[in-house]
């Protein structure tokens, strides 16, 4: 398209099938019964429970799936120095992987550590790790994590690598060369960059027709769809041949192949909300409610609210459980783009609009998205326009707790925004009884190297102990500030916490996997900025590469060795919580006793950051000339290219015959012109001259006399 609106006459019919126009809600939707089927489920703290559709799907995926990827994974045990022949499938520990946010850093390193993770790479499940994915029952994704989470099921699980650099057939990978903001380059107003802002401004234009305000959370989450949904490759990016993922809905997650076989772990992205009209533009205070976005509902497990509605018609506006417009619902709304730009929205702190700026980005794709915003606010209906705007379901709930129980919209943002990186809250929430967390920790708390420092470790204990302690398990202990994050050196290799609770305990093993130097002392790659927007393939292929290196290979205390043991350390703190469960309990083996020694985290003996030597702290931009831009070029364009230099070595032939030629007969004719002429004595010559410190070419003047 070449236009802001398109008639649809114009359209392809492959395109009627997947438009960008399904991004539309639709509106005046028939309710379903209230009386037999309500839209708000609501519960207490004290008698808390998980959606009955969530709690068949973890159940039977748990006692199927699960329950041989166990046995596939540890075996009998024996490695570990246990007889698992006869422990019950059903005290396996309840395993949830959480993927912190940090844009495509993130979203990087969380497939990164999934390859390292997964019993379907032959190298990782030699090691040992690879295995671990598949006795998971959670997985929660917030920010540039839940764009991998999304990525993963709605690309029906595929293995990392077909995911990220796609497989040849339905797979075109991430395209992380092709900027978010600028596709086609800086130019706002090239043609194929209108194209692009065409297409997501009319996805928008069509929502806000069905009367839903927009924000510039919705182009933003266009743009995400375009890498991480399906529908879109290299080849039709700037077309609207498909819906480039537009009427994908994170409620249809369970239609599915990978989810109806219960190949995935049950899927939940979080959002922070903002305070409805309170136009904060700071970090969010820890009694702000947080929200899960499952495939079943929108819900806060939050003492303050406890209560979820019914995904497939979260854009409905309820007051006290019915509908504002009487029997007309919304469906739609829970487009799979918008819920992870939910996760993803910081513009309420990085968006100035007295001074019409954007900061954090790089001032290209800064620019790119305010010139974006300026023609969205020309032509559409906002509301707030630095967060996400979803209408209020949860009118008249807890009306003492609550903090949005009068305002008619939701005002939600990044899930980091108080802080909590990491989405932990999900997997605290006491009737999901998570035994075990794995923290694939792809954070930049440190401002200097963007290397994790516990930050978000630190302010999820401290929620816990000032709001959630009625709802949600507790957090186990940790060094109590960054700065002993980084003295212990947990922050930069493998580490257990919570090997050991008390009687009177209940917290979580803690699985952390942190973004780290290599071991092996190279120049590391993978601690980039938050708002990086571009990556070269090159560089994401070595990003994966690096974490990938960095996850199966542990650490080996006052060494730059890989630990040749990792793989079955990390089994044994994977299965650790199944020990007390069993009847009667077993004693932890010397071996697993051994790992515990050099992995876990003990408060009264911390390790420290001198145990891991020659550690590079300082990014090294692996491509710094884009060099993998030029391959793609030659690559798309090989057969061209091949006919062009075939073509252009027969005219350099031809015209080196026809120079000889010329210069055989020039010569003759000018010893007849060199009698002839008269002598001159001032001839002038114009001469071509190389300068070789300006690499340019010029005529010189030249005047000769004899």
């Amino acid at each position: 398209m070449r236009t802001l609106l398109v008639i649809p006459t114009l359209v392809s019919a492959a395109a009627l099938a997947s438009q960008v126009t399904d991004y539309a809600p639709k509106a005046n939707v028939e309710c379903p019964d209230l009386s037999t089927a309500p839209l708000i489920r609501t519960f207490t703290p004290q008698n808390q429970t998980v959606h009955p559709a969530e709690e068949e799907y973890v159940t039977t995926r748990k006692n199927t799936v699960i329950a041989s990827a166990w046995v596939d994974w540890l075996g009998n045990g024996s490695a570990l120095g246990y007889d698992l022949t006869n422990f019950n499938a059903s005290d396996f520990p309840t395993v949830g992987f959480a993927i912190p946010g940090g844009g495509l850093r993130a979203a990087q390193y969380g497939a990164g550590v999934i390859q390292a993770l997964d019993a379907r790479n032959s190298s990782a499940k030699a090691i040992g790790t690879g295995g671990l994915l598949q006795v998971a029952s959670y997985i929660t994704g917030l920010s540039g994590g839940s764009w991998v989470t999304g990525s993963l099921l709605f690309n029906n699980w595929p293995t990392i690598n077909d995911l990220v650099f796609g497989n040849g057939e339905d797979l075109s990978g991430w395209l992380l060369d092709l900027p978010f903001a600028s596709p086609d380059g800086d130019n706002v107003l090239s043609e194929l960059n209108q194209d692009f802002y065409g297409s997501i401004l009319w996805s928008i234009i069509a929502k806000n027709d069905q009367g839903v305000d927009t924000s510039i959370t919705d182009p933003w989450s266009r743009m995400i769809s375009y890498h991480f949904l399906n529908q879109t490759s290299r080849q039709n990016f700037f077309t609207n041949d498909t819906g480039h993922g537009a009427g994908q809905l994170w409620s249809e997650i369970p239609l599915i192949p990978a989810y109806q076989s219960f190949m995935v772990p049950f899927p939940i992205v979080v959002a922070d909300s903002r305070p409805s009209g309170s136009n904060l533009t700071t970090v969010l205070p820890l009694d702000s409610v947080v929200y899960e976005i499952t495939p079943l509902e929108l819900a806060s497990y939050d003492p303050f609210l406890s209560s979820g509605m019914n995904l497939t018609f979260a854009g409905t506006q309820l007051v006290n459980g019915r509908s504002t417009t009487g029997s007309s619902c919304v469906t739609g709304f829970d487009q799979a783009g918008f819920v992870m730009g939910s996760s993803a929205s910081l513009f309420n702190q990085i968006l100035d609009f007295a001074h019409n700026t954007i900061s954090q980005f790089s001032q290209n794709d800064g620019n790119a998205l305010l010139y974006l915003l300026n023609r969205q606010l020309t032509d559409i209906r906002t509301r707030a326009d630095d967060v996400a705007n979803w209408p209020n379901p949860f009118q008249g709930q807890q009306t003492d707790t609550f903090q949005d129980t009068n305002a008619t919209w939701l005002e939600l943002i990044d899930g980091s925004s108080n802080q909590e990186n990491i989405p932990y809250g999900p997997l605290l929430v006491k009737a999901r009884g998570v035994d075990v967390i794995v923290t694939l920790e792809g954070s930049a708390d440190d401002p200097v190297n963007n290397w994790p420092n516990g930050t978000s470790l630190i302010f999820t204990a401290l929620r816990q102990q000032q709001f959630l302690q009625s709802s949600h398990k507790t957090f186990p202990p940790t060094p109590s500030t960054p700065d002993d994050f980084i003295s212990t050196g947990v922050n930069a290799r493998p580490t257990f916490f919570g090997c050991d609770p008390t009687a009177s305990e209940d917290f979580p093993l803690v699985i952390y996997l942190p973004n780290a130097p290599p071991l092996s002392g190279i120049d590391p790659v993978t601690n980039t900025a938050t708002f990086q927007l571009t990556y070269t393939q090159l560089h994401t292929h070595l990003f994966l590469d690096q974490v990938y290196n960095n996850i199966v290979s542990g650490f080996t205390p006052n060494s730059s060795a890989a630990d040749p043991n990792w793989g079955k350390c990390l089994q044994c703190a994977a299965f650790d919580r199944g020990r007390s469960k069993a009847i009667p309990s077993i004693l932890r083996s010397s071996f697993c006793s051994q790992c515990f020694k050099q992995y876990c985290f003990d408060p009264s003996n911390p390790p420290s950051k001198a145990e891991l030597p020659n550690r590079k702290l300082v990014f090294v931009d692996p491509d710094p000339q884009g060099l993998t831009k030029v391959e793609l070029f030659f690559d798309d364009n090989k057969f061209k290219l091949l006919g062009g230099f075939i073509g252009l070595v027969g005219f350099i032939a031809l015209l080196a015959i026809g120079l000889i030629i010329y210069k055989k007969r020039h010569q003759k004719i000018s010893k007849y012109h060199k009698i002839q002429e008269p002598l001159n004595h001032n001839l002038v010559y114009e001469e071509l001259s190389y300068t070789p410190h300006t690499d340019m070419y010029k005529m010189d003047i030249l005047n000769h006399s004899t």
